[in-house]
């Protein structure tokens, strides 16, 4: 029997890829029609919660999209959920905390998460359902993105309460920060251990912050990464002034947002880092020439990267036409490396 060929996204890791490997975020979503029969039966706690349907719905992707790697179907708040927040999803505002973290005291109620049995054997389910050549991505929400959502209770524009916070009360923010930290450390590492091949630390919103900020959370960043023995993927949202800073995260690809110019960067190209991304989600919408043109603009400027992965600066709209990143995907796949 001839040796199993190494997944094509895992090559990518290596640098010894020929083809491009393609996934999305947000690729397991409410855009499609196998999904949106699911969801019409379920709440998404009972979705997150339940193994063989969040298993199901991670795997869907693959079928009906031909990408080279799933992601975990959760939630960057189900680590949180563990500890102790009181989470609930809105169908119109999205997740909600009901104890949310407001002064030093807010913290005694919580606690370590100590087991995360769903999560475990989602992923081992998922490990059987899938092919042997596609990879399983998990992932966690990195503490200062996770913290935001904490301390607001739930999703904002004005970051507000996270920035008062933050400035306000600096020793109970890196008690804050120091204790997701230890959490999502032993979170991934349940993960791996359950049969996760790579993993992704979403930042969703660092890039709110200045460059001198953001250096206060970055060494939380670093611990990850540092304790975390797999191949991985950080991605910063709103990144552009951020990116000398992120090459010292110590991820082995950096996932960038559409901020960030990949053809002209000579900061990125002398990091030698892995490079993610950056197809902008917005132009999803666009006619097919819009899209062949701009994809092929993004292949030419990628060129100098050793190691690429091609995916959005963000993820998947639900409104957006499967057909669509089916059309993507082959365009992609006609360059070589």
């Amino acid at each position: 029997m001839p040796p199993m060929r190494t997944p094509l996204l895992l090559q990518a890791f290596q640098g010894t890829n020929k083809e491009i490997p393609v996934w999305f975020m947000r690729q397991a979503g409410r855009y499609l029609l196998s999904y949106q029969a699911i969801r019409k039966n379920h709440s998404l706690e009972e979705m997150f919660q339940t193994p063989e349907i969040a298993a199901e719905v991670t795997c869907l992707p693959i079928k009906d999209l031909d990408v080279d790697a799933a992601i975990l179907f959760a939630d960057i708040l189900t680590l949180p959920a563990k500890m102790g927040f009181h989470i609930h999803f809105s169908k119109e505002n999205g997740p909600r905390i009901a104890n949310p973290i407001r002064q030093a005291s807010d913290l005694k109620s919580i606690h370590n998460a100590k087991e995360f049995s769903e999560i475990t054997k989602t992923i081992k389910l998922c490990r059987r359902k899938l092919p042997a050549d596609i990879p399983l991505i998990g992932f966690a929400g990195a503490p200062f993105t996770v913290l935001c959502y904490l301390i607001e209770g739930g999703s904002t524009v004005s970051f507000t309460k996270t920035l008062r916070f933050m400035k306000s009360q600096p020793k109970t923010f890196h008690e804050a920060m120091k204790l997701l930290t230890q959490n999502t450390i032993h979170y991934l590492q349940a993960q791996h251990k359950a049969g996760i091949q790579v993993f992704q630390l979403f930042d969703s919103w660092g890039g709110i912050l200045r460059s001198r900020d953001y250096q206060e959370v970055l060494p939380y960043v670093r611990d990850i990464f540092d304790a975390v023995n797999l191949p991985s993927i950080y991605y910063l949202k709103n990144c552009s002034h951020l990116l000398s800073e992120m090459v010292k995260s110590g991820a082995d690809f950096l996932s960038v947002c559409e901020t960030v110019d990949l053809k002209n960067n000579s900061l990125l190209k002398k990091s030698k880092k892995g490079i993610q991304g950056n197809f902008y989600n917005g132009l999803l919408y666009a006619d097919r020439a819009t899209i062949e043109k701009e994809v092929e603009s993004l292949m030419r400027a990628v060129r100098p990267y050793k190691k690429y992965i091609f995916n959005l600066s963000h993820g998947v709209f639900p409104d957006i036409k499967v057909d669509t990143l089916r059309f993507i995907i082959k365009k992609v796949k006609s360059y070589s490396r």
